[in-house]
């Protein structure tokens, strides 16, 4: 299905949830949506009513054919958008939409190589999509993904992927603060870390890294100076913190 003439859908909030104390997850029914690949973007276009116009990217976190779009936001406290979308947007209220956008930093499940996926904060959102896609598909390729973050407190879709059923295997990692008893102190991701918790250069892997610009571009050295080739690192990446 073609987008708008205007290339903007209308979306309504039909459902939302806190994920954490600062983000916020976020369904739209979209007439006409598409659908979308794992790993995908989305324009949000809101309207002042003086007519002011403010747009972000934010990833998709669900994935396949549906006129529903999940988004999952963290508020930036200086930001235009997010701090709307977080406290102040209701249910029945209308964004506009422009996607699906982004067609290299997707992973689809026809393709069998081992995935290691690779997140920081919210930059864990595409990857959610792709562990969905990879658990509805019911891909026999290993997927497993190392994700950084603050605290526990500050863990995107936790509960999703700490059940028992999730065919994603993850590895937490803390930075600032770790959960009562935990077996490593708190810090950043060194390559001893990536060594030990990622996919070996061996096994070929497809990477998939999204995060804060810093994060990704650590990362993403790192990985390659660990022996992978850098046609199988993906990048994604934002500017907040």
């Amino acid at each position: 299905m073609t987008s708008p003439a205007s290339g903007w859908y209308g979306g309504t909030l039909t459902r939302a949830r806190g994920l954490t104390p600062t983000a916020r997850s976020l369904v739209f029914a979209v007439d006409g949506w598409p659908g979308n690949e794992a790993g995908q973007h989305v324009d949000v276009r809101l309207t002042a009513l003086d007519g002011y116009q403010a747009v972000r990217s934010y990833s998709i976190a669900s994935v396949g054919a549906s006129e529903e779009i999940e988004l999952a936001v963290d508020l930036l406290p200086d930001g235009e958008v997010s701090p709307f979308l977080v406290d102040e947007l209701e249910i029945g209220d209308t964004v506009e939409l422009r996607g699906p956008l982004g067609g290299w930093f997707v992973w689809k499940p026809q393709e069998m190589a081992p995935v290691q996926l690779i997140g920081g904060g919210s930059g864990v959102v595409p990857l959610i999509a792709m562990s969905r896609a990879h658990a509805r598909s019911g891909s026999a390729a290993p997927m497993r993904l190392l994700y950084s973050l603050r605290s526990p407190e500050d863990a995107f879709f936790s509960d999703e992927l700490s059940a028992p059923t999730a065919t994603v295997e993850t590895t937490w990692h803390y930075t600032r603060t770790t959960p009562p008893d935990w077996s490593r102190s708190p810090g950043r991701l060194t390559a001893d870390d990536l060594a030990e918790a990622t996919v070996p250069p061996a096994d070929r892997p497809l990477i998939y890294i999204c995060g804060p610009n810093g994060f990704v571009e650590v990362v993403a050295r790192a990985m390659i100076a660990l022996g992978h080739a850098s046609d199988r690192v993906r990048t994604e990446r934002f500017g907040g913190i």
